[in-house]
């Protein structure tokens, strides 16, 4: 087994914010894509079971099942039967002019987000600086 995957500070995880307003679906999918973006989680990296989800958050299986089934349609996991749910290994990645548009709307909504909130946008790089592994 590979050493660096082997040896993980701590296991993938979910936490929720129920005041937050966000469904919890949303939130395990924006998770699960945080963690591959910031290198949590990578091509094949398994992710807990439904069920153990489902416990360890005190939710019903559907809303995990919800989230997982989404995350599936859009290529970022893939469901095989009898051993798990994974990250799919990344295949056809968007032409680098594609990726940094799409980078830059990502951010200009995070920060108009963070903006309406009553941050600055320096608070906002201090947290997502913090997000760095």
């Amino acid at each position: 087994m590979n050493g660096a995957k082997a040896i993980r500070e701590r296991p993938f995880g979910f936490l929720l914010d129920l005041a937050s307003g966000v469904p919890v679906y949303r939130q395990l999918i924006d998770q699960v894509q945080l963690a591959i973006a910031s290198g949590v989680l990578s091509g094949g990296d398994q992710l807990p079971t439904v069920r153990q989800v489902a416990v360890d958050l005190a939710i019903n299986p559907n809303t995990v099942m919800r989230a997982y089934r989404e995350l599936e349609i859009r290529g970022t996991l893939t469901t095989q039967q009898g051993s798990g749910t994974f990250v799919t290994p990344a295949t056809v990645q968007p032409d680098e002019a594609q990726r940094q548009a799409q980078l830059s709307r990502l951010a200009a909504e995070c920060a108009a987000k963070a903006g309406a909130a009553g941050f600055s946008l320096r608070d906002l790089v201090e947290r997502l600086m913090e997000m760095l592994p």
